[in-house]
């Protein structure tokens, strides 16, 4: 049938894009580093070096999943030609549109995959820190902040990320001040990281009365979450600890004992603070890791050769140019400022449809260390 002969048609377009993005991935090396790795973790005394050997073990686990999200890529591209196949023998039109959204799957798959190996940052493959801060404009700008929190959570539910609160601090009427969130999964960083900035909401406040039309505007701050592997040297006297009373999103579950921690690293002015554990000694451990990645974010995002190297109070993102702008009056468009990306579907924007505007900017960065 015509149909089915265009569909394998244009599924066989995606053999070639199939096998240079195993060349791309490395995977008979990417094997082999498995290989090497697992036959080092069987060796007598691994564990007696356990920062080395968690080192080791992350990065066996990290590789493991990219060899197996290949070879599932190319069992589903097999799959899909196969039941073509079977459905053009059969005559089966009832079976058309699945078919296709198979083929259109196999394809979406070979662009993310491809995108992947974009990432080649030091820290890309590792969990995402985002920090909320909501702009001047009271209960409009807090209200944005919060729409652009939940925004995050549904990006990362569309890509089976876990995604975590580990601090909120409500608005004074409606949304939110501030918020922290981690977002974890493979090169949950290396897609976030394109995020940082300033982003822009235009629209008819349904705080405003009198239906004028405002502008807001929120920050967000992204880092990677550094773990025990990383070496970080941070000393107790240039750290300042605050201790506060918690409270849930919305005023809920106030902790009626100071196990919020606040700390400040003197030397530059950074803050961070955690108030999801139960323990304000928790709290604390959660908020010297975050400390530990903005250091790191800070360090690799201006190119220092060391920590120290870090001066000045470096709490805000300037306020100046923002990166996007999201119209929903008079007209809905979210607009990316540094790729020129745009998606006219405003509302699937903020349920999480980011990866064009993802995608464009990994695509610009590419090829901006290309032409450099």
């Amino acid at each position: 049938m015509i149909q089915y002969d265009e569909l394998r048609l244009s599924l066989l377009e995606s053999e070639k894009p199939l096998k240079d993005l195993k060349d791309a991935l490395g995977l008979d090396a990417m094997e082999a580093e498995i290989a090497r790795l697992e036959e080092t973790a069987a060796q007598n005394g691994f564990w007696d070096d356990l920062k080395n050997s968690q080192k080791v073990m992350q990065k066996t686990s990290m590789l493991k999943s990219k060899v197996a999200a290949y070879k599932t890529l190319v069992s589903d591209y097999e799959d899909a030609m196969t039941l073509i196949e079977m459905a053009n023998e059969e005559e089966d039109l009832s079976m058309f549109e699945e078919r296709a959204g198979s083929v259109k799957a196999v394809k979406e798959g070979i662009e993310s995959q491809t995108l992947s190996t974009l990432l080649v940052g030091e820290y890309d493959a590792k969990n995402a820190i985002i920090t909320f801060h909501a702009g001047a404009g009271g209960t409009e700008a807090q209200d944005w902040a919060l729409m652009l929190f939940r925004m995050y959570h549904r990006w990362g539910e569309r890509h089976g990320f876990k995604t975590s609160t580990l601090d909120i601090l409500d608005g004074d009427e409606a949304g939110i001040k501030s918020a922290t969130i981690l977002v974890e999964g493979l090169n949950a960083y290396g897609y976030l990281k394109s995020e940082m900035g300033i982003h822009r909401l235009v629209r008819v406040s349904p705080f405003d009365s009198s239906g004028r039309r405002h502008t807001s505007f929120a920050s967000l701050e992204v880092m990677p979450e550094i773990d025990e592997t990383v070496d970080v040297e941070i000393r107790e006297e240039d750290i300042k600890m605050d201790v506060y009373r918690a409270s849930g999103a919305g005023g809920q579950k106030v902790n009626k004992t100071s196990s919020a921690v606040r700390l400040t690293h003197l030397p530059t002015g950074i803050v961070v603070s955690c108030q999801v554990e139960r323990s304000q000694h928790q709290n604390r451990d959660v908020a010297m890791k975050m400390l530990k990645s903005k250091l790191i974010e800070i360090k690799e995002r201006e190119n220092l050769e060391k920590i120290d190297d870090i001066k000045g109070d470096q709490k805000e993102i300037a306020w100046g140019s923002q990166i996007r702008s999201y119209v929903f009056m008079p007209y809905t468009l979210a607009k990316d400022h540094r790729t020129n990306f745009e998606n006219g579907n405003i509302n699937a924007v903020m349920d999480g449809d980011l990866d064009g505007f993802i995608n464009a900017y990994l695509k610009m960065q590419s090829q901006a260390r290309l032409n450099g």
